[in-house]
């Protein structure tokens, strides 16, 4: 089959498309072929060998993949063959054909297109960050940092879906401050000096509740305008910094602040993601959100791909297609 594969360590140019082994299931395994795959700025960052899940070269990249179910491992029971799923992959989904843990594998509703499902990563985590980690409660200010992106754009319609009063979201250029407005944002900011935006927009309380996939100075700036009671929820290192504060406003104002991976559940609790899961599929089909496709590629311009989300141009989910 065929798949792209990491090399070496490095720029884009270093994702090669190439023939590689087919795989064959485990007991609790399924063999998926692939329909699509969706990139994820983890990617990005174990491709460039600075990303603390990475594999070392080579090996095959991408966290998810929706597809047709065509083997099935010996204990592997409640799948079959031939039956539309959508996959958190084990061994990395840029690839005709896909293993996943059969615990880490959903069937697809009928009236939910493949792309609808595409970024099962990004709707977990943006579902996860706002209520296992947030506690999202009704009528609280969400803050979404890089609101345009892949669960950014999930996010700011999932707060106003699950009862977010003011959504304010973040974003890198001023170009894509309309996208995150006709996702349902009541305002959107830049970066810089976004904290006194926000205080300056909620009566100097702050928002009740953060989401942070940036961290280093972000973080700080995020710390100056949490709300008393808030909850700074921090997911990613996009930046490449990591974030710093003083414990001091923790306890006297009750902030609290949270660390959520959905790869974490992945390795260590899988089973708990599938009501998460169940949940955004009904969100899905109630019309409530909706998974934005900001770029299509054949699964050969994988290298493209990844530049076009390094460049930070891109909005929405970019899609691979094998």
């Amino acid at each position: 089959m065929k798949a792209i594969v990491v090399e070496q360590n490095g720029p884009p140019e270093h994702l090669c498309y190439r023939e590689v082994p087919e795989p064959s299931p485990g007991p609790d395994e399924v063999l998926v072929r692939t329909s699509l795959t969706s990139l994820n700025y983890a990617d990005v960052q174990a491709r460039r060998g600075g990303y603390e899940a990475g594999s070392p070269p080579p090996f095959i990249p991408g966290l998810d993949a929706v597809g047709v179910v065509e083997a099935l491992g010996a204990a592997v029971r409640g799948l079959a063959l031939g039956q539309r799923v959508a996959v958190f992959a084990s061994g990395g989904s840029y690839a005709e054909k896909v293993l996943a843990k059969a615990v880490l594998t959903y069937p697809v509703p009928n009236d939910l297109p493949d792309e609808a499902v595409a970024g099962l990563t990004a709707l977990v985590t943006a579902y996860n960050t706002l209520t296992w980690a947030g506690r999202l409660q009704p009528n609280e200010t969400v803050l979404v940092h890089a609101a345009a992106g892949g669960v950014g754009s999930l996010a700011v319609q999932m707060a106003k879906a699950l009862g977010a009063g003011l959504v304010i979201g973040t974003v890198g250029h001023p170009a894509k401050a309309g996208f995150v407005r006709s996702l349902g944002a009541d305002a959107v900011v830049g970066y810089e000096g976004f904290a006194e935006q926000v205080l300056e927009r909620t009566q100097q309380k702050g928002a009740d509740l953060i989401l942070d996939s940036v961290a280093g100075e972000v973080f700080s700036q995020g710390m100056r305008c949490l709300a008393p009671f808030g909850r700074l929820v921090v997911y990613g290192h996009a930046s490449g910094q990591a974030g710093s504060f003083e414990t001091r406003p923790l306890h006297r104002q009750t902030k609290a602040v949270i660390g959520y991976s959905s790869g974490h559940y992945r390795r260590n609790r899988p089973e708990l993601l599938r009501p998460t899961v169940e949940a955004v599929f009904a969100l899905l089909r109630s019309g409530k959100i909706q998974l934005h496709v900001g770029a299509r590629f054949r699964l050969e311009q994988a290298a493209q791909a990844q530049a076009l989300m390094e460049s930070r141009q891109s909005t929405g989910k970019i899609l691979l297609y094998p």
